[in-house]
């Protein structure tokens, strides 16, 4: 029996998201002891979870019970945190769960989803995964969104009529905007957006969308999902209290990044009433699971030890960008997050083996060699740039040296 011909045919043909290396595999190809590898290539939070997150996990018990399905006790936490009532928040297993949630709500096969690429890659993911139309509008040079492009994919279908589908062009044949795994339209309406995603700081390049920007896109007929993982580390408040004024707009957020929970794997959504009535419906009912739970309900009651990890990460990374900048091919770009976009110039002094571009390629293989982690991304946009995380001054000194090291 041919047992892989029963797989859905889109998924046999779909690329899988591409994680980082786990450190553990790291550590043994580089032959290096895990503390001798400064790790900057996941956004991590180096500082790890509050003191009383630990002792709340020491302490738990209940481990053999279920998880509390209503997660009342996180929700309340974290509407005390965020000034948002707990019946518009939805917890999952870190933001990953959420967004996945939000494409099974609304994305059908075939259904358009809108992202902004370089971005996230999990937009992307999720929508092959749906079998949908994913259907990029590109960031301009410098990473800002380009809100023209976006209006013109969403509002194509006003501009067409009421043409026979036989006919129908690209909604984006007049656009520079690539459009990848295409369905066959079934009707028109089937190529109408229903997602647009937003990261707010973006990720990899840390720029962020004025408050004009959103608006003008929260005023299409698409619902807007705003990925605030790394607001905490910009000078722009969150927008979580727009989801109660917007009926198009879901917020998420993470305790991965502020909180430094990673590894336990807790994010939640806020959302309108409207929408996160039907999500409760098809949400795995056990998650977050009870060790997250109880250590972010404790992170969250630490509220100044967040707050000095946030100034902590903020001013080391005003001090990574200073020293970055100091080598004349790299071009480092600002952020509001908690790391740094660089562009490597075809000059830079990394050979590693392999002569030919890109060099970021071979910066972040150098790097690795000094048992130093960045990230590089082989994607349009982005093949001739590293995103490096923010760490404590320790790691940023050791960056710095394996960098200067490169010329010698």
């Amino acid at each position: 029996m041919d047992v892989e011909s029963l797989i859905n045919p889109h998924l046999r043909a779909m690329q899988p998201y591409t994680p980082i290396v786990p450190f553990e595999v790291l550590s043994q190809r580089l032959g290096r002891r895990p503390e001798d590898i400064v790790k900057l290539d996941a956004n991590e939070n180096p500082y790890g979870p509050s003191p009383r997150a630990l002792q709340a996990l020491a302490r738990a018990d209940g481990l053999h019970i279920y998880p509390d399905p209503d997660q009342t006790a996180l929700r309340k936490a974290i509407a005390d945190h965020i000034g948002i009532p707990p019946e518009h928040i939805l917890c999952g297993a870190g933001a990953d769960e959420v967004i996945d949630l939000v494409a099974r709500a609304f994305v059908r096969p075939g259904d358009a989803v809108v992202d902004l690429p370089p971005t996230f890659g999990m937009y992307r993911w999720v929508a092959d995964v749906m079998n949908a139309n994913y259907v990029a509008a590109p960031r301009r040079a410098d990473f800002s969104v380009d809100v023209h492009a976006v209006e013109r994919l969403v509002n194509w279908r006003s501009e067409i009529g009421d043409a026979p589908v036989a006919n129908l062009q690209s909604p984006v044949s007049n656009l520079q905007s690539p459009v990848s795994n295409l369905q066959p339209p079934t009707s028109l309406d089937s190529l109408i957006p229903k997602l647009l995603f937003i990261a707010d700081p973006n990720n990899p390049d840390g720029s962020t969308i004025c408050d004009e920007q959103l608006r003008a896109l929260l005023a299409l007929p698409v619902v807007v999902v705003l990925d605030e993982a790394y607001v905490d580390f910009s000078a722009r408040p969150s927008r979580v209290s727009w989801a109660l004024a917007y009926d198009n707009l879901i917020v998420l957020r993470t305790f991965s990044k502020l909180a430094g929970m990673a590894g336990l794997r807790v994010g939640y959504g806020v959302f309108p009433r409207a929408i996160i009535q039907h999500l409760w419906k098809i949400k795995q009912p056990y998650t977050p699971n009870v060790a997250g739970t109880v250590a972010a309900i404790a992170a969250l009651s630490d509220r100044e030890y967040l707050r000095e990890n946030v100034q902590r990460l903020v001013a080391e990374r005003q001090r990574m960008s200073e020293l970055l900048g100091q080598f004349d091919w790299l071009h480092v770009f600002p952020s509001e997050a908690n790391f740094v976009l660089c562009r490597v110039a075809e000059d830079a002094p990394v050979n590693h083996g392999e002569t030919r571009p890109p060099a970021a390629r071979r910066l972040k293989q150098a790097l690795e060699q000094q048992g130093v982690l960045v990230r590089y991304f082989d994607r349009e946009g982005l093949r001739d740039c590293v995103r490096i995380s923010v760490g404590r001054p320790d790691q940023t000194d050791r960056l710095i040296a394996a960098l200067k090291a490169l010329g010698e």
